[in-house]
Order: structure tokens, then C-alpha cells, then sequence
């Protein structure tokens, strides 16, 4: 299975100074220079998103940006060689192993006395007073 790493950069907000004859072409310059050093870098890209960024505003408030971000992945190489036993640490010393239990399992003796629940509300836990009866 191949695996990735991505790299997620915020994307140019204007153009660089470039020869070019309108603010679209220095705004394409900028994007183009930024696709190639990193592509420089072995980082293939991706695609662009815009994300929402929740910032603060002043004290108590917050407020909701939308960002441009461009998405960039490389592969990663990954070796799953081991050359210890299950059974070590990478120091050299002996994992715990499981202590064998008893051939058989005995179930405990039933609860000879039967559970009583106890109340749903307190209103009536007091000892109950006859109305007639008077202190």
C-alpha cells in the first residue's frame, strides 16, 4: 500500500513583480512559481480548496474568514522489517507473557437474598405517621 504525506500552504494573495502585462498574468506568475519550488521539493500538487477559519474579533466575539489554501502530497516510504522476536523489547529485554489460568471456572453461589431497590424519591422514606394519630 502506498502511503503519503500532504503539505497544505496558503495560497498567493497577489501577483508578484513579473513582466506581464496585467494583474491576471502576475497573479498566474505568483502561483506558477510557487507550483514549481515545491514541485522542486518533490511535492506533487493536489488541488486548491477554500476553508472556513474561525478567528477572533475583538474580546468576545468571533468572526468566519474563507481562506485559499493549495493542497501538495509526496510519497512516503515505508519498511515494516523487524529483525527482534515478538516476545523483546527494542532494549533486549523480555516482554511480559500471560500467566496460564485454572483448567476450570467455577460460577460463585447465587445471591440467597433478594435485592431491594431503593426508592425513586426521597418524599416518603420517613417512617410513615398515621393521620389519626396525633404526637
Amino acid at each position: 500500500m502506498q502511503r503519503y504525506e500532504y503539505k497544505v500552504i496558503p495560497a498567493p494573495q497577489k501577483g508578484t513583480k513579473a513582466k506581464a502585462k496585467n494583474a491576471e498574468d502576475r497573479f498566474a506568475a505568483s502561483i506558477e512559481h510557487v507550483l514549481n519550488q515545491m514541485g522542486e521539493d518533490g511535492w506533487e500538487y493536489q488541488r486548491a480548496e477554500l476553508l472556513p477559519s474561525e478567528e477572533r474579533s475583538g474580546l468576545t466575539s468571533s468572526t468566519v474568514n474563507w481562506r485559499n489554501v493549495l493542497v501538495f502530497r509526496r510519497k512516503v516510504e515505508v519498511t515494516f522489517a523487524t529483525t527482534r522476536s515478538p516476545s523483546e523489547t527494542p532494549e533486549g529485554v523480555a516482554l511480559a507473557q500471560p500467566v496460564p489460568g485454572p483448567e476450570s471456572v467455577v460460577a460463585p453461589a447465587p445471591i440467597s437474598q433478594e435485592v431491594k431497590e431503593p426508592p425513586l424519591s426521597l418524599k416518603g422514606s420517613e417512617a410513615k405517621i398515621d393521620p389519626e394519630e396525633k404526637p
